[in-house]
């Protein structure tokens, strides 16, 4: 006899086997989390509280780049000096624009 005759093998517990096929998933999710997700709402919240925040006088860094100081806060948008003296030149921006606020007198060193 070449062939070993086949024997039927006992069926497992299936509570536990459907738990061990889905730890690999649950890790998975949970490395997600503290990798990607959390970190993106802690973001989320800082820039929400940097946004409601804003000041008139506040020197600020708007997504596109643009350095300039806040002469007039709305609800939901501000005015920009983005030059000063003879040119000063004035725009209208959404306060979700907002990167980055500057600390204060970085413009005049700048300028």
């Amino acid at each position: 006899m070449l062939i070993s005759p086949a024997f039927a093998q006992a069926a497992p517990a299936a509570g536990q086997d459907s738990l061990i096929g889905f730890l690999p998933l649950i890790l998975m999710f949970v490395v997600l989390y503290f990798l990607m997700i959390r970190p993106q709402m802690k973001r989320a919240k800082e820039h929400k509280l940097l946004v409601e925040g804003l000041q008139k006088g506040d020197e600020i860094v708007t997504a596109a780049g643009i350095v300039g100081k806040v002469t007039d806060v709305d609800t939901s948008y501000i005015t920009l000096e983005v030059a000063g003296g003879e040119k000063a030149v004035q725009m209208v921006m959404q306060r979700q624009a907002v990167q980055t606020l500057l600390p204060k007198g970085t413009i005049k060193t700048i300028s």
